[in-house]
This record gives C-alpha cells, structure tokens and sequence, in this order.
C-alpha cells in the first residue's frame, strides 16, 4: 500500500485540484490510501464530501499532507512554501517547467526526492500524454482571452473577432502547430478570425491544411515570415514547445515596434519561458501588461480559470500513471514503462533530464533504473 497525498494548490488564482474523487476512488480500489488535504478540491468543485465518499482520508493542513504521503500528486510546480515539506525519496507528481525556474530546480535538487514532470512524459511518438488535456484547454482559452482583450476597453484595437457585415475579421497568427496550436486555431476559426498558422514541419502544415476549417491558412515558420504577418496583425499567440527546455523567441522586442498598437499578445507558452522575449509571467488576477504599445496577456497557469474542467481533463490523462506509480513503486513503474521513465527530471539529488540539466549548467545523471 502507498500513501498518495493531495495537497490544495496554493498558486495564486490556481482552483485546479491534483485529482478528482473518482480518480481517488481508483487509487483506493488498488489499495492504496489517499490523503486529501481539506478543501483541496473546493475550486474545482469537489467538496471534502466527495472525496470522503470514495474512502479519502481529509487532512486538516498542506504540512501533514506533505508529512504523511509516499507520493505527492498535484497540478502545478511547489513554490517556495511548499521546498522545505518536500523530503528525501519521496515522490513528487506534478507539472514542473524546470527550465524556468532556477530557484525551484535548486529546491528540489537540496530535497533528494523523486520529481516526475507530466510535462516530460513522452511515448515513443514523441507524444506528450500529460501536456495535451492541458493544453487543449490552454489553446482554447488563447483564442477566447485574445479575443476578450481584443476589446478597447480591455487595452486592444478595438475589434471583434467576427467582424460584422462590410467589416473584415480580425486576424490571428498562431505560431506553433502543435496541440496548443491547433486548439487555438479551430478556436480562433470558429469565432470568425482569419488564422495563420506556423510550424517549421512540412508533414505538419500539410495535414493542418487537410483539416483545418477553411479561414485557417498555413504558413511555414521563419523569422522572415513572421515579420511579414505582423503589420496588420491583431492576435499573436505563441505555443511553441521544446518538451523540458527553453521555448525559443520568435517575436523579438524590435518585431513589438512591426505591429499596430493595441495589438495582443497570448504567450501560452510562459511556463516554459515565453516565445516572445518581452514575456513575463502573469497572474489571473493580474493577467496583463503593455510593453511598446503592445498588450501582452502572459497567465502561467491559464487552465487555473477553468478548474472543473481542467482537473476532470487532467486525471483522466494522469491517472494511469499514477495507478503505476503507485501499484509498482516508481523504479518498476519506470522500467515498464519508457514514457514514464522520461518523466522522471530529478532523483537523489541528480538531474536526470538532460533539458534541465542543459539550460542551467548542472551535470546531468542519466537515470539508471
């Protein structure tokens, strides 16, 4: 039996709970104990009924959650409360986006525990089954948040997505195809926009083109290519992805002075640094900021807005894993399963991807199992 622990989220404006009630149901159908920690999910929408329900035991405090537990599963990256109640071995399951953030790489490196990135997670494909529910919602949410601070008194040009009769639409560039990308396009499309789309894979552009609604238009990913879009531009939003590293900066600060003002920015991809350099991290109850003229909505955990659906998409993806985790102890869990083992960023002190590692100048330790 494992004991799992599922702290509350103390991130700012973040309503997303590590798991729901039938995910925990689950767990405690392979024998093993939870430990929810008291009005964890309240912002998503499960209350500590639900969870005790299902054979949960309710915790009154994050400390006896984090004291108790084998292994910590939760939504977001421990901030600095959380480093000194995470302990040697223990196993910590969550999204991390360690390439941007030295001081938490520093944490739980001093912690000796086992941190296994959802974001890492990776099949043979080169798929990322952690990242995609959330980015599916995080794309979507990009094409709506872009379209509400669109809106002159939210700081924009003053357009309406749509357009209306004898008025054109507003146009959105979206850079990176991916699943972000796509979601954000379809959403983008559905509103009215006229889309671009940029990937630098051909294979990739060729099959967006396929099945794209037909004002989403392709368009392949150079610097020239960019700049060329940006004067008539009204949405940029950025998702591009280099799993575990840096995200690249595709629009440069010079590139701020190519757009019109009241242009807007959605950088979805701020939990790994940003693709535009003039991005830093926001909040939900800060979301914005204008540099150069330019609106830049730039939240680290966008799916925060909509905890009930997040967390409901988030356990459906993590769970199995979990389940492993947990069934086997992490080493056989990621022995048997390659996907998993990619997830594991830090154990014993060690990095272990070889991304993080790279991006800080720390050694990296290939994990051996």
């Amino acid at each position: 039996m494992m004991k799992i622990g599922i702290p509350k989220e103390i991130k700012n404006n973040e309503n997303r709970v590590g798991m729901t009630p039938a995910g925990v149901a689950e767990l405690i159908r392979h024998g093993h104990q939870v430990l929810v920690q008291h009005t964890a999910g309240v912002g998503s929408g499960f209350n500590d009924a639900a969870y005790e329900s299902v054979g949960a035991k309710i915790m009154p405090s994050i400390e006896e959650v984090y004291a108790a537990a084998d292994m910590i599963v939760k939504v977001k990256e421990p901030i600095e409360p959380e480093y000194p109640l995470i302990r040697k071995d223990q196993v910590v399951f969550t999204y991390f986006h360690f390439a941007c953030d030295k001081p938490l790489t520093d944490a739980m490196i001093k912690s000796h525990a086992v941190c296994i990135a959802y974001e890492t997670v990776e099949k043979a494909d080169h798929s990322l089954p952690l990242l995609i529910p959330m980015s599916e919602v995080a794309g979507r949410m990009a094409a709506q948040n872009g379209a509400y601070y669109l809106q002159k008194t939210k700081g924009g040009k003053g357009k309406l997505m749509a357009g209306a009769p004898g008025v054109m639409p507003a146009k959105v560039l979206v850079l990176g195809g991916g699943t972000v990308g796509e979601a954000a396009a379809r959403i983008a499309a559905g509103m009215g926009a006229d889309v671009i789309i940029t990937d630098i894979s051909l294979p990739k552009l060729k099959q967006l083109a396929a099945y794209m609604p037909p004002n989403v238009h392709t368009l392949y990913s150079s610097e020239h290519n960019i700049r060329q879009q940006l004067h008539d531009v009204d949405v940029v939003i950025g998702s591009v992805l280099v799993p575990g590293d840096a995200a690249p900066h595709l629009i440069t600060r010079d590139m701020l002075g190519l757009m019109e003002p009241g242009t807007v920015l959605v950088d979805v991809a701020i939990d790994q640094g940003g693709c535009f350099e003039t991005s830093h991290p926001t909040t939900h109850s800060d979301p914005t900021y204008i540099t150069d003229g330019i609106l830049h909505y730039a939240v680290a955990n966008i799916p925060g807005a909509v905890p009930n659906t997040s967390t409901i998409a988030l356990t459906n993806a993590t769970l199995r894993y979990a389940i492993q985790l947990a069934d086997k102890g992490w080493r056989q869990a990621c022995k048997d399963d390659p996907a998993l083992m990619k997830g594991v960023n830090m154990a014993d002190g060690k990095v272990t991807y070889e991304a993080v590692a790279k991006v800080w100048g720390l050694e990296y330790t290939p994990l051996v199992l």
